[in-house]
């Protein structure tokens, strides 16, 4: 019986692990489960499935939701803020982590958990975007298992042979084909971007995410920061990786080798799958997914990306081929752009401009230490919300 910890219980990822682990009970026991301020749903989790441990990071949450469980006499402990989390991740009783809390505030427990030495399945691509070094040693030096949750990654990890650890240069590997949607405005009109709203950003027309990542798809931030994350986990450079325009999302991704062969991973786009194989891994088991019938499918288009429309691609494989701390400051002004575009501060171009500013006064550091990181995801922070501060103060 696996003990599983779920960092991000309450998002899209979460709520899809819940419904994989609940498919096999005679494998898989919820160990612990964590959210940021949703205590109505953790709750409701936690009376379901009876984890060892919830954990809130707001302090003030943790306080209600304990109150709560007490009320209904239920023994599950619980705990507050990063401290919580990373003792959850990194528990001696914990053998999987799930990695689904979105953003940077995902970066320290996922972290914890691979210098513990456990299973982690990564759906939290800020960890490598951030941390990509440090995290891929931190896994090595540990024995732990990295297995990928992103559809694409994952579908990249089951066309290659051999093991996770396998240098794909030593494969017959000749570049990944890295398949994205589009998202939702692939063929809108440029001059419409202007007027988008955050309810049209959010509305993906394939699958069912957070409004962030939602967000970052629109842009297609999202495949720039998959990118950066496929060089990590594949030990490879972004001229090895192709980005390629798929809007059915039936293709999650491509390997083509040496020999002309080119291998893809098919499925519904459903994040049920990539989970319910990295639990499983080496093996197999029923995910809940639907399966795919490809008459429904009938066609598969393919084109290459819109730089023009898409800003924030170019500016993501920019960042990937500087290294350093310059991902973490990508990842940083993105994070604040977004959030601005969903409060309605920010128009919808507004996103890659803040980007594209925040790397224009700052330069990227090597990234050796956790500290260097953090300050320079700090300082991007504050350099997009004065832009955006001064943007708006223009247009009053």
């Amino acid at each position: 019986m696996k003990q599983v910890t779920i960092l991000g219980a309450t998002g899209s990822i979460g709520l899809s692990t819940l419904d994989v682990l609940a498919r096999h009970q005679d494998q898989f026991a919820v160990f612990a489960l964590t959210a940021n301020t949703q205590v109505e749903r953790l709750y409701q989790q936690c009376r379901q499935y009876q984890p060892v441990y919830a954990v809130m990071f707001d302090a003030q949450a943790a306080e209600q939701l304990q109150n709560k469980l007490q009320q209904d006499g239920l023994e599950t402990r619980v705990l507050a803020g990063l401290e919580g989390l990373i003792n959850v991740a990194s528990h001696a009783h914990t053998d999987y982590v799930m990695a689904a809390i979105v953003g940077a505030a995902g970066l320290q427990p996922t972290l914890a958990a691979a210098r513990a030495g456990k299973r982690v399945l990564l759906a939290n691509k800020e960890a490598l975007v951030m941390s990509g070094k440090l995290f891929m040693d931190a896994i090595k030096q540990n024995d732990a298992e990295l297995l990928p949750i992103d559809s694409e990654h994952n579908a990249i990890f089951q066309c290659l042979p051999g093991q996770p650890t396998d240098n794909i240069h030593d494969l017959g590997v000749k570049r990944i084909l890295l398949t994205g949607s589009g998202g939702p405005f692939r063929q809108m009109p440029l001059s419409r971007l202007q007027t988008v709203t955050p309810e049209q950003a959010v509305a993906h027309p394939n699958w069912d995410m957070g409004q962030k990542i939602s967000v970052d798809s629109a842009t297609m931030m999202n495949k720039g920061l998959e990118l950066i994350e496929a060089c990590w986990l594949f030990d490879t450079t972004p001229d090895f990786i192709q980005i390629v325009v798929h809007p059915q999302s039936v293709v999650h991704s491509m390997v083509e080798y040496d020999d002309g062969s080119v291998l893809a991973q098919m499925g519904q786009p459903d994040m049920r799958t990539p989970i319910a194989h990295a639990l499983a891994w080496p093996k197999r088991m029923d995910s809940g997914v639907a399966r795919l019938n490809l008459f429904d499918v009938a066609h598969l288009d393919f084109v290459p990306p819109d730089y023009e429309r898409f800003p924030c691609l170019q500016l993501a494989e920019q960042a990937a081929r500087e290294g350093g701390t310059t991902p973490a400051i990508l990842n940083a002004a993105n994070e604040v752009a977004v959030q601005a575009f969903l409060n309605k501060e920010l128009g919808f171009p507004g996103i890659a401009e803040v980007v594209e500013s925040v790397l224009g006064v700052m330069s990227g550091r090597c990234a050796e230490n956790l500290a260097t990181i953090l300050d320079d995801d700090e300082q991007a922070r504050l350099q997009a919300r004065e832009f955006i501060d001064q943007t708006r103060s223009k247009v009053q």
